[in-house]
């Protein structure tokens, strides 16, 4: 579930890594360890605390960020701007702005997510399925996420029911990534890295193990292919529909979504993809691709905005960031 948010073949690493990750020069490793040991306290401080108050803490640092000009803020309206020419320049306004609140919320709530029980997860999720959960080790299952901010609190709660294999992208900072592998792998989860994604899942699968990914992000060239996003070509991995066909595996959306009123989220799992995958990995990456526009159109503010989803450009075009 980034499964994890975590999940992905590119997991959660934005969504963790973009406000927590740092790099360190050699000798501050002192440094670097009492940062992780305050921000090990912060989120197990926040895990303790009632959910409606650290959901609406995250939501008002989120506002006071958003007044800040930063590079992030700048890559979220270049990509409203590219995804929606028609909406007004207020509306995209009020739309960054809500998003902005929306991700550094999502932060803050790594702590009920990372260091709260399943007892306390199973308050904070509710889970709508359109298969038995019961039954899929039944055949080989690929759960397909995307990053919407609320990623990680269902792959979270996912783990806390059925055994899961989840890839992820390591992030830069080798104790944040510990500590992130750890509560992540909590429940059970098999933390798969991405560098060693395909043999390890390939395995897990064949074992009855479903495993968790997302492939929305632009990790660059290697593996993917180019489709329209919202009409402008996005860098899309072709991870999903390559490794369905050598395990044989039907490919299960889902989606976690922020509910109104500070009541939690909502995992929404989808009926398989019928006729996938293709022969083709393109046709295949542009069907996972529409299916993530119609839920981006139901809650445009919790789609990950502030990743550079358009960086890889098709030969020819100019850089749009």
């Amino acid at each position: 579930m980034r499964a994890h948010a975590t999940l992905s073949a590119g997991g959660t690493r934005a969504a963790a890594a973009d406000v927590f990750a740092f790099q360190h020069p050699p000798g501050s490793a002192l440094k670097s360890r009492i940062l992780i040991c305050l921000m090990t306290g912060l989120l197990r401080a926040f895990a303790i605390l009632p959910y409606g108050l650290v959901a609406r803490f995250g939501n008002g640092v989120g506002a006071l960020l958003y007044r800040i000009p930063s590079t992030r803020r700048r890559v979220v309206h270049t990509n409203l701007k590219l995804c929606f020419p028609d909406m007004s320049d207020a509306a995209r306004e009020r739309l960054a702005r809500a998003h902005f609140c929306h991700v550094i919320r999502s932060y803050v709530e790594r702590g009920p997510q990372w260091f709260g029980n399943a007892q306390a997860l199973a308050r904070l999720v509710e889970v709508e399925s359109a298969i038995d959960l019961a039954e899929v080790r039944s055949q080989p299952t690929i759960f397909v996420g995307f990053h919407f901010v609320g990623i990680e609190a269902g792959c979270m709660m996912y783990s806390t029911r059925h055994p899961v294999a989840s890839l992820y992208t390591p992030m830069s900072n080798l104790l944040l990534d510990a500590m992130a592998r750890r509560q992540r792998g909590r429940f059970g989860t098999e933390m798969i890295p991405r560098s060693d994604s395909v043999r390890r899942a390939l395995r897990a699968l064949r074992d009855g193990t479903p495993v968790m990914l997302a492939a929305d992000m632009d990790f660059g060239l290697r593996d993917s292919v180019f489709v329209p996003f919202f009409g402008v070509q996005a860098c899309t991995l072709t991870s999903v529909s390559r490794m369905a066909r050598a395990a044989n595996a039907r490919v299960v959306p889902f989606v976690t979504e922020v509910l109104p009123g500070y009541r939690g989220y909502k995992l929404s799992i989808f009926e398989p993809l019928a006729g996938f995958p293709s022969n083709d990995v393109t046709v295949d990456a542009r069907r996972i691709t529409e299916f993530l526009e119609t839920q981006v159109r139901r809650i445009p503010d919790q789609y990950y905005w502030v990743h550079k989803r358009f960086k890889n450009r098709p030969e020819g075009e100019a850089g749009v960031y």
